[in-house]
């Protein structure tokens, strides 16, 4: 596996024990985990900024400018999804793990599908 830099977005105060924030534009903090050859490199956190500056494009276009290329989430809509599509950012639903560190890991292994519009929540 690549070197891969994956947010989650996470409850306060954000890790890998952390709950996840099933929302990813709405959450309390994204998580950002590094992962090279299938092992956590570093964990850091990075706070959410609002939707107002760039709708919901926003949060794609400021995680996508921290160098994200994966996303883990749990609910998020169409618009932003196409958004990360567009930026080269994989998104994959982990909407079934309470905690961040058990989507990560899930994520190494390859369990994760996809997110697909069946996963949408909506206008945003």
């Amino acid at each position: 596996m690549n070197r891969k830099i994956i947010a989650i977005p996470s409850a306060l105060p954000g890790g890998l024990d952390a709950g996840m924030g099933m929302h990813f534009g709405h959450c309390e903090i994204y998580t950002i985990a590094e992962v090279e050859d299938g092992k956590i490199t570093s964990v850091r956190t990075l706070p959410p900024i609002a939707h107002q500056q760039g709708g919901c494009l926003a949060p794609v276009n400021y995680l996508a400018g921290e160098g994200v290329n994966v996303l883990l989430a749990g609910g998020m809509g169409m618009r932003p999804l196409m958004g990360f599509n567009q930026a080269g950012v994989e998104v994959y639903f982990a909407g079934n793990f309470p905690t961040v560190g058990q989507a990560v890991q899930a994520f190494m292994e390859g369990r994760l599908p996809a997110f697909t519009p069946e996963h949408s929540c909506g206008g945003h």
